[in-house]
């Protein structure tokens, strides 16, 4: 018996050691095989009559992910692209000569609309060149139809479809589902619009809460609206009758609406390209995609000293120390000294795109950019969402710049609290407690929070909420009561943070930068990314695990299951925006 086990535990350890030794391998090849591709495109020519091809059907974020070695040798890979590739690729194509257009497909663009608004942005600077942009899809989502409606000429698959419906926001309630099962959340929240847990509360939608969607999307919808309106020579009120009738359903009537030119096929959209490259249709058409444009351009110069650090904050905000998805307050704070201590960096923008979090994580990043704020010019940019805790880091920045379509304010205090009294209590499980003293249980899962508790949490969550009102009386110079009547939780738009004072202007990451660069009084610059992350095994692996965990939810009660898991595991009081804000 001692014999097999031995031989047992000897065979594991084998297959061990071989895995181990195979991910290194692995690690080392890709190690390789990236710098031996680095020093081979770096010095190799864009070839004449190029095509940027800038294939948008992918799910995008602000900053490029870590190298992953697994995901280059496995399945593991998402296919995740950050904005600074896809601008900075799209900026590169507009100085280089032997750049001659830009080929989009964006049909089915995994982004938020603020990014999306920023990518075709860009794309319409690009046209400033007189170089041409073509835009193909088969399928055409309405996002990837704003992204398209900028290029000279959309064409689409004869069979394709196509959706111009508006915008909507869906949002379940639990309130009836929790008093059957016995599940449910113990709330205290200041702000009649902090609707992060209204679903929690009832069975259905607050006046309030409808109200601020409503204005959202119609804000949001209205950027969008006008601006495709633009670009195609239609009205806008035009754009609002196709989509209140949903009159384009597939191509041949977005075609016969005009609101695409010509149905082809994907063998004859290329030969388009090359009529407009007047080239021969035999010969090879000649494109390079994002990845390669940027590194083949390079944009760092060693003999600039000068350098301009962009602090990318993603994610929601942990009392952690943080990595690429959290926004973790080692990870941040470290960055802001690292830019405070470097003499090069002369100015610092801080890109957000995070729904908030830790109310006093929130306050410790906070305190890190006023201490910066003092010595080096601070910019925040705003991407999808900068709101709750997102826009309590960015307040005192001087100067904030979003999006029109940016989902910002949410100034406003939460604490949420799982309670399953009721289920334990249908399957026979009691609870029981002993105490010293009459609050020292605090918070208990299986019992209703008590009066003590209930008073010391709501006391805490009006404290912060006086705090948080004041650090934008303050960085934003508006007086308390102002400051009221916008709070209460309630979101905004980009656009309508303008009109009330919570940011300073509409612009993107390009013109954070620019205005940190004035500040700065600086002409010519480098940039430079923070915080630095240094993956080890570990995460790499716990990324890999994650990746085969995604579809582990099947029950149809998946969304409820995920978000109770994700608000019980929230610690301490919350400065967070509503989680079920998503217009499609």
């Amino acid at each position: 018996m001692k014999f097999f086990k031995s031989f047992l535990a000897s065979c594991l350890g084998t297959f061990a050691a071989l895995g181990l030794v195979s991910i290194f391998l692995f690690m080392g090849i890709a190690t390789i095989a990236t710098s031996v591709n680095f020093e081979k495109t770096e010095g190799t020519w864009i070839s004449e009559n190029s095509v940027l091809d800038l294939n948008l059907n992918t799910s995008i974020i602000d900053r490029s992910p870590a190298f992953n070695p697994l995901g280059n040798f496995s399945d593991f890979d998402t296919g995740v692209v950050g904005m600074d590739k896809i601008l900075g690729s799209i900026h590169k194509a507009k100085k280089e000569d032997k750049v001659k257009g830009i080929k989009i497909q964006s049909g089915l663009i995994n982004s938020g609309w603020a990014q999306a608004r920023e990518i075709r942005s860009a794309l319409e600077d690009f046209k400033t060149s007189g170089k041409f942009i073509y835009a193909y899809s088969n399928y055409m989502s309405q996002k990837g139809y704003y992204v398209s409606s900028i290029a000279d000429s959309i064409f689409m698959n004869p069979m394709g479809m196509m959706e111009l419906k508006g915008l909507s926001s869906e949002v379940l309630y639990y309130g009836d589902f929790q008093n059957q099962y016995g599940v449910k959340m113990e709330v205290i929240r200041h702000g009649k619009y902090k609707s992060a847990v209204e679903p929690y509360l009832q069975d259905h939608m607050s006046v309030e809460n409808r109200v601020q969607i409503r204005n959202l999307l119609e804000s949001v919808w209205g950027t969008l609206r006008d601006e495709v309106a633009q670009s195609r020579e239609m009205l806008p009120s035009t754009i609002d009758a196709l989509a209140d009738d949903l009159v384009i359903t597939d191509a041949e009537e977005a075609l016969a609406q005009g609101i695409i030119d010509g149905l082809i096929y994907e063998d004859d959209f290329e030969n388009k390209i090359k009529t407009a490259l007047k080239i021969e249709l035999k010969e090879e058409l000649n494109t390079i995609d994002y990845s390669k444009m940027n590194v083949r351009i390079k944009e760092y110069d060693k003999n600039i000293k000068d350098r301009i650090a962009i602090i990318y904050a993603q994610g929601p905000i942990l009392y952690t120390k943080g990595n690429e998805d959290i926004i973790g307050k080692e990870s941040i704070n470290k960055a802001f000294q690292e830019a405070l201590d470097n003499v090069n960096i002369k100015a610092v923008v801080l890109r957000i795109d995070s729904p908030g979090g830790d109310a006093l994580t929130s306050e410790i990043i906070l305190n890190a950019s006023r201490i910066l704020k003092g010595q080096k010019p601070l910019i925040v940019s705003m991407g999808n969402v900068a709101a709750s805790g997102g826009y309590y880091i960015a307040c005192l920045a001087d100067r904030i710049f979003a999006d029109p379509m940016t989902i910002t304010g949410s100034i406003g205090v939460l604490a949420a609290f799982p309670n399953i009294r009721g289920m334990t209590n249908k399957i026979g499980i009691n609870a029981e407690q002993v105490s010293t003293h009459e609050n020292a249980m605090g918070y208990s899962v299986f019992e209703p929070l008590s009066d003590g508790f209930e008073k010391s949490t709501r006391a805490s969550i009006e404290k912060i909420y006086h705090t948080f009102k004041s650090r934008v009386s303050e960085g934003r110079s508006l007086t308390m009561d102002v400051v009221e009547e916008i709070a209460q939780g309630r979101v905004w738009s980009g656009k309508d943070a303008l009109e009330i004072g919570l940011i300073d202007a509409l612009g993107g990451l390009e013109d954070a930068i620019a205005s940190a660069a004035e500040l700065a009084e600086l002409k010519t610059y480098n940039l430079v990314d923070y915080p630095k992350y240094e993956d080890d095994l570990e995460s790499i692996l716990m990324d890999a695990f994650t990746q085969l965990n995604t579809n582990a939810l099947q029950h149809p009660l998946e969304k409820y299951a995920s978000e109770f898991i994700e608000l019980s595991q929230l610690e301490g009081i919350q400065t967070r925006i509503p989680y079920s804000i998503k217009m499609e």
